[in-house]
């Protein structure tokens, strides 16, 4: 599947490159093109590198933790429930603890540690993998779980809409919550539907109920703070969190007498290899992204859209943002650049500035996440993984035009 994908990609850009130049009279965009795709490659390189450090110290820190018994203890949080969306998983399992981690780094928005978890916690999943070049059951609502993931504070978006001169930056908090959490709820339910996974089940009732409870305490206690109110308190929280847990591992760790220091070397040592397999995987799919955003072929669709809004009739101030929704599940710096442009042009306070802000919040950088999970165990063949986390995006999207009408419209 991802691999017709691709293809698609580089052959949509290159077709749509071809328009630009015989029926706009764009000469220069084979040049933008071909400059797209070095730029991409430079960059797919510079992430990799820029992920040495953070990989190589969380799987330090990770390996510290496992051999010490804290990941399984930790993993007692959310074993049962993962035991029964992922029933392929033997309670016990390494993969639940990494989960939880992963799982629990992406709910505070701390993506330099989620993604290390994320990657272990994709290899744990592998070594029950019978089919190696093809992805499990578990991998894939796994993977649909971090594209989809609840964040409870998208504080980025509130500091970039502070520094465009927004009133009240922090007043697209709740519609962010709402659209990412339906963006979670129709990724898994779209994957226990392939799966055939029973969601009607006492046990993930309960957690369900619980993740209601405490997103709508988190509503109620920050939707009264200010933008730089709620960048201090979460911060603070966030990395307090992460400072205690790695204290609490090595201390542990020591207690029970083993070598912390080799251990976390031999983790680390994991963590430089893996980034650097890294780097052809983003490569592959970067580049294809790259084409298509210098091609044009976006803004094209933009265009496609307009004229359907208008033609049916119905209010058409969203099609200002579908740039930005559109991106996002290809580009995570490209759709942050066309949220602050859509700003800029409309104004912070605007409609579309607004569903930018909240389109943004939505949803994770689909493509980015994929080439990075799968290229971290060599797989192959995705299987329905991009179908179902494109149904997640989707829904992500459409919850955040509605919810946008709803609040500012």
């Amino acid at each position: 599947m991802l691999h017709r994908i691709w293809l698609a990609f580089i052959l949509s850009a290159f077709i749509a490159t071809l328009w630009q130049v015989f029926f706009n009279d764009h000469i220069g965009s084979f040049k933008d093109v071909m400059d797209a795709v070095y730029s991409m490659a430079k960059l797919s390189v510079d992430i990799s590198i820029g992920l040495i450090g953070v990989l190589a110290f969380w799987l330090g820190i990770f390996q510290v933790a496992e051999r010490s018994g804290l990941v399984a203890k930790l993993s007692i949080v959310l074993e049962p429930l993962l035991c029964r969306l992922m029933p392929e998983i033997p309670k016990g399992h390494p993969a639940i603890g990494s989960i939880t981690m992963n799982i629990s780094a992406n709910v505070l928005g701390l993506d330099n540690a989620a993604t290390p978890f994320g990657i272990k916690a994709m290899q744990d999943m592998q070594s029950l993998n019978t089919s190696k070049a093809s992805l499990t059951n578990a991998q894939i609502i796994f993977l649909v779980m971090n594209t989809s993931s609840v964040t409870l504070f998208p504080i980025a978006v509130f500091l970039y809409r502070a520094e465009q001169g927004a009133v009240n930056p922090t007043d697209v908090f709740i519609p962010i919550l709402l659209s990412t959490f339906a963006s979670t709820m129709v990724g898994l339910l779209v994957t226990s539907w392939v799966q055939k996974i029973n969601l009607f089940n006492r046990v993930i009732f309960l957690y369900a109920a619980a993740v209601i409870s405490i997103l709508a305490a988190v509503i109620i206690y920050f939707s009264s703070l200010t933008a730089q109110q709620m960048s201090t308190q979460s911060s603070i929280v966030a990395n307090s969190l992460l400072l205690t847990f790695i204290v609490i591992v090595l201390s542990v760790g020591a207690f029970k007498k083993l070598n912390c220091y080799e251990l976390f070397v031999e983790g680390a040592k994991k963590g430089f290899e893996l980034a650097i397999s890294l780097i052809p995987y983003l490569i592959a799919m970067l580049f294809a992204i790259g084409m298509l955003r210098a091609s044009g072929l976006l803004d094209m669709l933009m265009g496609v859209v307009a004229s359907g809004v208008n033609f049916i009739g119905i209010d058409n101030r969203f099609v200002d943002a579908i740039p930005n929704a559109l991106m996002k599940p290809l580009s995570g710096s490209g759709a942050r650049a066309l949220m602050i442009e859509t700003m800029q042009h409309h104004g912070a306070d605007s409609f579309a500035g607004r569903l930018a802000s909240v389109l943004q919040g939505s949803t994770e950088t689909t493509f980015y996440i994929l080439a990075v999970y799968l290229g971290a165990v060599g797989i192959k063949h995705s299987r329905y993984a991009v179908a179902c986390c494109l149904a997640a995006d989707l829904a992500g999207i459409i919850t955040a035009i509605i919810v946008a009408y709803w609040f500012f419209g």
